[in-house]
This record gives C-alpha cells, structure tokens and sequence, in this order.
C-alpha cells in the first residue's frame, strides 16, 4: 500500500515538473504582456491591457500577423496536396527506383533550414524572381512537403486496397476512387500534416527572412522589434497567437472530433 502510494506520488510529480517545465515559458508570457511598465521583466508593476492596444494598433505588426496566416495556410495546403498525391503514387503504383525516389522526396527533413533557404535564394535570382511572400510560401511547401508526405504515407495500409478495388468494380475511375474513397478514409492523417504544416510555417524564420523583402512574416517583424531591445509588445503578440491556437484546437475538439466520436 505504501509502495502503491508512494508511486502515485512519484508520478504526480513527475506529470507536475514536466507540464511546468512545458507550459512555464508560456505562462510567464502571457503574465508580462500585460505588465503596466516599459521592460516586460520581474516585478510584475501591475495590470494593463496597453501593450494589447500597442498590437491592434500597431499596422506592421497586423499586417504581418496577416501575411503569417496566408502564407502558412496556404503553403500548408499545397504541401499537403502534393504529399497525399505522392504518398498515393508510391503507394498504389510500382515506380522505376522508388526506394530512391521516396529517400529523395523525404531529405530535405535531413537538411538545415539554412542551407535550403541559400540554395533557394540562389536558384530564385538566378532566375531573376523577385523576392516577396509568393517566394516565402515556396519555401515553406519545399520543408513541409517531406512532412505531409511521410504522415500520409505511413497511414495507407492495405486495408486500404481491398476498399479501392471494390469502388472501381462499382465503376468508380481512379480519380474518383482517389478522391471520393482514399482521401476521406486517410483524413485524419490529411489533418494531421496540415496543421503541423501550418504550426511549423507559422514559427519559421530563416526562410521567412532570406525569401522576403518588404511583405515580412510574424517572426521576421517580431525580430526587428527585438533588435532594439526587449520590448512588451512581443509578448502581447506572442499571447495573442498562443490563445489564438487554444481556440482553434478547441473548437475542433468540439466539432470535428466530437462528431467523429459521436456513435
């Protein structure tokens, strides 16, 4: 009894530590955005919503906020159309060197950010294209696409096939048995690499800053406030966001997941 108890404590408080040592950072942001002073560091001087007024009013710092969303959703749902499309192919078809050809699609997850923002910045000159968040949104499908790609591939089993194969005995071709049929059932994984899709394209920042110029993403702008010191506006942003990201995942646990677990 007392070795069953004293294991429950042990759990307790291992749950405990690694939750704090998580959600910690997160907690002392939202605590100092809205810090009533100009350094958002300890003493906490008091409570004060200007910072958050800063944000809204702040038309940089919006528009990239913006330009943030645009981008990752839709760099996010490309990668995720081109993955599944992938995954479909090397799935269903015998393709010539397809071991190669899966490790070629799947290696840039093997490679620094930098070095693919450097060799992008190279061949887009090259090319003579300019700069901007069309070239920002490439580069995040060229990071994510490797993502979307192993996550949907992994899910198709071949349970699967026997599924395809009776929609095509009912006449279905194969365009509509890959959409009307496999996407659906591999849905969750679709889900699964957009929003990670989405959550990485949010956060990144080499990319965002070599492949852009005048049109900056969050993490670009949220950089040159920083380069003249700490400043309180940053982490009522960086609140913003993360209660942003709280609603969203909640409002698809009370939706989407929620319909799927309903009998």
């Amino acid at each position: 009894m007392l070795r069953h108890r004293l294991s429950t404590l042990l759990a307790v408080i291992y749950a405990a530590a690694l939750f704090g040592f998580i959600f910690l950072p997160v907690a002392v942001l939202v605590l100092f955005s809205f810090q009533d002073g100009r350094l958002p560091v300890p003493p906490f001087n008091g409570f004060s919503l200007q910072w958050y007024e800063a944000i809204f009013a702040d038309r940089k710092l919006m528009a990239a906020l913006l330009n943030s969303l645009i981008v990752a959703t839709a760099s996010s749902a490309v990668a995720c159309l081109l993955g599944f499309m992938a995954a479909y192919g090397f799935a269903r078809y015998k393709l010539p060197g397809s071991v190669l050809q899966r490790g070629l699609l799947i290696a840039p997850m093997t490679v620094s950010y930098l070095i693919i923002a450097l060799g992008l910045l190279t061949v887009l000159n090259t090319l003579g294209i300019g700069l901007s968040l069309w070239t920002v949104g490439i580069g995040h499908v060229v990071i994510n696409l490797p993502l979307c790609f192993a996550i949907i591939y992994s899910s198709m089993g071949d349970h699967h096939v026997n599924i395809e194969r009776a929609a095509r005995d009912l006449g279905a071709s194969d365009w509509k048995v890959m959409l009307l049929v496999t996407a659906p059932m591999l849905m969750p994984s679709i889900l699964a690499s957009f929003f990670l899709s989405v959550t990485f394209s949010w956060d990144e920042f080499i990319i965002a800053f070599l492949l852009s110029r005048f049109n900056v993403t969050l993490p670009v702008e949220i950089w040159s406030l920083l380069r003249s010191g700490l400043n309180p506006k940053t982490n009522a942003i960086g609140s913003v966001v993360f209660l942003a990201s709280i609603a969203l995942l909640a409002i698809l646990e009370l939706t989407l997941f929620r319909k799927k677990n309903t009998p």
